[in-house]
């Protein structure tokens, strides 16, 4: 969301996955309008939009992750350019900007890398990712895709950064992205706890880093050296399926999850529904969010205009 001569805009963007990709696409509506707008102008055929980014000093500049690298809009997605990418067959998954410098972006990949603009998007750079090593599932499973779902820097101390990995734990930098390792290791019996969809620090809590996984939500105090289990309300026995992690933009001490039950670590059978949790203390302690209705699908995502 932005605003921009007193009016709010909103930006959604659909995606699939795998054999899923249906029609993709990319919309806006500004306050007071009555419709949603396509805002596909440049970008690829059939656009799967799986990460957004709004310039914090410039609402006119917005970039979207697409299944063919990342484009750039100066003017609230009227139109749109393609940046410089890796190579083909890459699909971007997260966006991130520095904290202080708007102008260094971060994008996450699948294949699982990261990479750095620090000119606004024109031209990237491969991050060293050689010393990752996702955790090993004692149990078969067929392969799965490692892609970088979640990208956080810590805004008091932009050096530290994390990657949140679907299907693969969490990767960490302390060189501001130049070189990459595994914060979360060793063998597992499933990859309920692996199964990575998000990842948060706050700047009132330098340091401290939220994930959240396909059955909860977990907290560690270190940079991710060491990780306990954040209590909120079960939605099916065993867990919460976990999708959105976002700090407020106005307060760090506020944060929201976005969390379900159905599919995912939940049993069999499980009913599908959604629901809003709200930390006024970073984290500390949960409560759902009254939304005055009952949400029949797992909730995936949030967003707050500023």
């Amino acid at each position: 969301m932005t605003s921009a001569n007193h009016r709010t805009h909103v930006y959604i963007g659909l995606a699939g996955e795998g054999d899923n990709i249906g029609g993709g696409g990319l919309y806006r509506r500004a306050d007071g309008d009555e419709e949603w707008q396509s805002i596909t102008n440049g970008l690829p055929a059939n656009p799967q939009i799986r990460s957004l980014k709004v310039h914090p000093e410039d609402p006119s500049v917005v970039y979207a992750g697409t299944q063919q690298g990342v484009y750039r809009s100066d003017d609230r997605g009227d139109h749109w350019e393609a940046l410089e990418q890796p190579r083909q067959g890459m699909d971007v998954w997260s966006l991130a900007m520095h904290p202080q410098d708007p102008k260094t972006i971060y994008a996450g990949y699948e294949p699982c890398g990261v990479y750095r603009s620090q000119d606004s998007g024109e031209t990237w750079s491969k991050m060293n990712t050689d010393r990752v090593v996702f955790p090993h599932l004692t149990t078969y499973m067929p392969p799965l895709a490692k892609r970088v779902i979640g990208l956080a820097l810590d805004p008091s101390n932009p050096s530290d950064m994390y990657g949140a990995i679907e299907v693969g734990g969490l990767l960490g930098s302390r060189d501001g992205g130049e070189s990459w390792e595994s914060l979360i290791d060793g063998p597992y019996l499933r990859n309920n706890t692996l199964d990575l969809h998000g990842v948060a620090v706050s700047a009132a809590a330098a340091g401290t880093v939220h994930i959240i996984t396909q059955v909860a939500m977990f907290r560690s105090r270190d940079r991710g050296h060491h990780w306990e289990h954040v209590q909120v309300d079960e939605m099916f026995p065993g867990g919460s399926y976990c999708r959105g992690l976002l700090v407020a933009p106005d307060d760090p001490k506020t944060m929201y999850l976005a969390a379900g039950a159905g599919g995912g670590g939940a049993p069999q059978g499980t009913q599908e529904a959604g629901a809003l949790f709200r930390s006024r203390d970073v984290g500390e302690t949960w409560e759902r969010v009254d939304l005055g209705e009952t949400a029949s699908s797992r909730m995936f995502q949030i967003a707050i205009d500023p």
